[in-house]
């Protein structure tokens, strides 16, 4: 992720949260992006923590960002029950890292939010 100069206001949306990054990492961002807001319609966007998040029914669901070295899906708890179809995936609590160039399948991206989202409305 390009950092930010000094005074310049940190972004407030997600398109300024992506606009920041190189093209590789926003490219392989607005697909899950776009994969997030397929599977489960009307979610909220917002920036939280820092990182493009979004809210299912005014709660907190799941996020995603950057780092220079790697992109980041955070699904939250759903990592440790799906650990092995996330596997070559490097993953910690709650946390999923991929390069831009080998990004989650559309089919795991939807079981996973899929999944969180169905422990937090139960």
């Amino acid at each position: 992720m390009k950092r930010i100069p000094p005074g310049k206001r940190k972004p407030k949306t997600i398109d300024e949260y992506l606009a920041l990054l190189g093209p590789e990492q926003r490219a392989a961002l607005q697909r899950l992006r776009k994969i997030i807001l397929e599977t489960i319609p009307g979610l909220e966007e917002c920036i939280s923590y820092g990182v493009p998040s979004f809210r299912l029914n005014g709660r907190f669901l799941l996020a995603f960002g950057a780092t220079p070295k790697h992109c980041a899906f955070y699904p939250g708890a759903v990592v440790e029950a799906l650990k092995e179809e996330l596997e070559g995936y490097s993953t910690s609590k709650g946390t999923i890292r991929f390069q831009p160039d080998r990004p989650l399948t559309k089919k795991l991206v939807r079981k996973l939010v899929s999944a969180q989202a169905e422990r937090k409305t139960s």
